[in-house]
Parts: C-alpha cells; sequence; structure tokens
C-alpha cells in the first residue's frame, strides 16, 4: 500500500509483517504498514513448544501476522510474537487490511479519472480522511451508510464524483443475526396460531424493509436468520418481532421464546 502509518505501533497492537531476515534464535521482520519499522521475533515466540528449526515456521519474504509484545521508543525497537495469534486474530486482521487494500484502490482508481496521482489525492484530502476516521474503510463505510457526505474534507468539486465511485465500489458488509425460536401451542386450533404468530414475524420484518428467513427444525422449534449491513437496526428489528410473536401466543394461549 501507498499509505504508511508514522510512528511506532502500541503494545497488543497486531501488525502484518514480511519476514526480512530467520537466524538461528531469531527472526527480523519490516512492518508493513509502518513507515521503515522493523521488529524482532525471539525463537520462543515463533511458535509452542520446542523448535528444532525455525525456518519451519517462517522464510524470507513470508506475509505473517504478528502481536506487538513490547515497545522501546527511545531505541525503536520491537518485539513481536507470532504464536501469540490466534486463528481467529490472523483471519480478522487479514481481512482489514484487504478492505483498506480495497479502499486505497478506489483512490487510486479516482486519481487516474482526476488525472492526478495517488499521492496527490492523499496530499489533497486523503490524510484528512485519515485524521478524521481510523482508516479509509471506515470513512468510505460512513459513506456508503450515509452517516457523512465528507463535506468538511474533500473539495466541493470532487466531492461528488469521488462520493459516487465509492458507492459503486464499496459495498455495505453483512451482518448475520440467527437464533432458534420455541413458539407451541396446546389449543385446538394451536397449528394455525404457530402459523400466525410467525407471520407476524415477517408481516413486521417486511414493514421496516427487512427479510426474515424462518425454518422449520422440528416441532417446537423455527430456526430464525435476518442479515443486514446494519446490526443494531437489524436486531431492534429482531428484538420488536419477537416481542410481537411473544405477545401474540400469551394472548392466545400459547408460548413463544427466542434463543441466540
Amino acid at each position: 500500500m501507498f499509505y504508511k502509518k508514522k510512528g511506532l505501533p502500541e503494545e497488543s497492537e497486531l501488525v502484518l509483517c514480511t519476514v526480512k531476515k530467520v537466524s538461528y534464535h531469531s527472526v527480523f521482520v519490516t512492518l508493513d504498514e509502518y513507515e521503515r519499522l522493523e521488529g524482532m521475533i525471539h525463537i520462543s515466540e515463533v511458535s509452542p513448544g520446542r523448535i528444532r528449526n525455525i525456518r519451519d515456521f517462517v522464510k524470507e519474504g513470508k506475509k505473517i501476522i504478528c502481536k506487538v509484545l513490547k515497545v522501546d521508543k527511545q531505541k525503536k525497537h520491537i518485539d513481536l510474537s507470532l504464536r501469540r495469534v490466534s486463528i481467529a486474530l490472523r483471519k480478522k486482521k487479514n481481512a482489514e487490511y484487504k478492505q483498506e487494500q480495497k479502499a486505497e484502490k478506489v483512490l487510486e482508481i479516482f486519481a487516474k479519472k482526476q488525472k492526478t496521482t495517488l499521492e496527490q489525492i492523499y496530499n489533497q484530502f486523503g490524510y484528512k480522511l485519515l485524521e478524521e476516521f481510523e482508516n479509509l474503510n471506515t470513512a468510505f463505510q460512513s459513506v456508503v451508510s450515509k452517516e457523512t457526505d465528507l463535506k468538511e474534507i474533500v473539495p466541493e468539486k470532487i466531492r461528488k464524483p469521488l462520493l459516487d465511485l465509492i458507492k459503486e465500489k464499496i459495498k455495505a458488509p453483512e451482518v448475520t443475526i440467527e437464533g432458534t425460536l420455541k413458539i407451541k401451542s396446546a389449543e385446538p386450533n394451536g397449528v394455525e396460531i404457530i402459523k400466525e404468530g410467525i407471520a407476524k414475524i415477517q408481516e413486521l420484518a417486511k414493514t421496516k424493509n427487512y427479510k426474515i428467513n424462518i425454518t422449520y427444525l422440528g416441532a417446537p422449534n423455527y430456526k430464525v436468520i435476518l442479515k443486514s449491513s446494519d446490526y443494531k437496526k437489524a436486531e431492534a428489528v429482531l428484538k420488536e418481532a419477537i416481542e410481537c410473536v411473544t405477545k401474540f401466543m400469551e394472548k392466545n394461549k400459547g408460548f413463544a421464546e427466542f434463543k441466540r
């Protein structure tokens, strides 16, 4: 990526690194997201257990995700760990980095459309974006979700074409909320009551422009799945829908309960 962070990383931060040199007892890496920074991984932090050959785990040129253990701000010495990064954290960090690469690619495309360079775009408004937002992807997601129009950051004459490009290239992330709905009735027309209760969930979601998928698992359980780009709003809609069906079932001498 063109953009590099200045300064030093924080302790416990996850950083993307490239292996520069492998010695008998340690690994030396460059921190890809930072400007001219290197770090060191002691052999004890490469992998749990005894290591006979450090090169079984790392090789020059390999990209790895590390955790920052200690930072000496005066000497700019950074101690890192490879073994303390779980698979889940590694996947999360890789996904975040790829999203940021994609966001910077949008700026690169925009620079070409404006017949200028990526460096000039950063100087014009890119660095201001990074001062206001955590990263480019966060800024662009805010545009997509209509939380900002970058009015105070991007010059007026190029703002609309930039916003149009962001909306074309960046999609809002989809989140999934799911759980099991237990719903039952001992009334003679219990089947019809249950069907009506489930229909109430779907009708309420529809009025809020959300689609809920409800699948029969076997009496008295149903799988409920709701997908959305806005987790908080989706969760509020689901909560309202569950409260609606719960009250309906209680009114009709039935029972409804939702569990994640």
